[in-house]
């Protein structure tokens, strides 16, 4: 199925007819698209619910995890753990290929002078890439997270003609510890030290309980973003 085509519509009205039950929207989505469909997942600090829920829908499912070479060894460390422990048997790790890296950030230090160009060449280009194979992109972005992302939908048409799926859309951020712990899901070991959104390590700082989770993201610079969610 091309879910650019006039198709779209329909398969938007099937997905919102159960995007209430995030298993039952991930089982649907995968029913009717199948290997066109793909989950992108930080593993990071909320992550465990979604490839939860993915893991029951379908523990086949694809998985894309972007491994930047910038990441915290928690990370790493954690997302072997999660996919063990939930049985993920299709996890894909993508990010950008060393000669890349070696010509536009030959001393590792883009991120210090250029964010920007640090995530487009570590995380944008990549996923851009990767993604090329598939037609619907699945999420954890939730609304709560970033006045960013507060009028976002479960279920949403990109201007490129790709559809992104967000089960945990209006999530609460209590809702999902809640949820993780009824499950004896595994947290992520940075929480603990005050990481409420995880990316790399050099632009990610802890936050106190007066911030949003992503405000410890990209600090002190006019950034929200790294590029991978922004509408083509």
């Amino acid at each position: 199925m091309d879910i650019s085509s006039s198709d779209n519509a329909a398969v938007i009205a099937q997905l919102n007819a159960v995007q209430d039950d995030p298993v039952r929207l991930l089982r649907k989505a995968h029913e009717l698209l199948g290997n066109k469909l793909a989950v992108m997942s930080s593993f990071g600090a909320e992550s465990a619910l979604l490839l939860a829920f993915v893991a029951e829908a379908d523990p086949n499912m694809k998985v894309l995890f972007l491994n930047t070479g910038k990441h915290f060894p928690q990370t790493l460390a954690y997302r072997r753990e999660l996919a063990d422990v939930l049985g993920l048997t299709n996890v894909e790790d993508i990010g950008p290929s060393p000669e890349q890296v070696s010509d536009r950030d030959p001393t590792g230090e883009l991120w210090a002078f250029d964010p920007d160009a640090c995530c487009k060449l570590r995380k944008v280009e990549p996923l851009n890439l990767a993604s090329l194979p598939y037609e619907v992109l699945v999420t954890g972005r939730k609304r709560g997270q970033a006045v960013t992302r507060a009028s976002m939908t479960i279920v949403e048409g990109r201007a490129d003609g790709q559809l992104r799926i967000n089960p945990l859309a209006f999530w609460q951020a209590q809702d999902i510890q809640a949820e993780m712990q009824r499950r004896h899901l595994p947290p992520h070991p940075l929480v603990a030290e005050g990481y409420l959104s995880i990316g790399c390590a050099p632009c990610t700082r802890p936050v106190d309980g007066q911030e949003d989770a992503r405000s410890g993201r990209w600090s002190g610079l006019n950034k929200t973003e790294c590029g991978i969610h922004i509408a083509g």
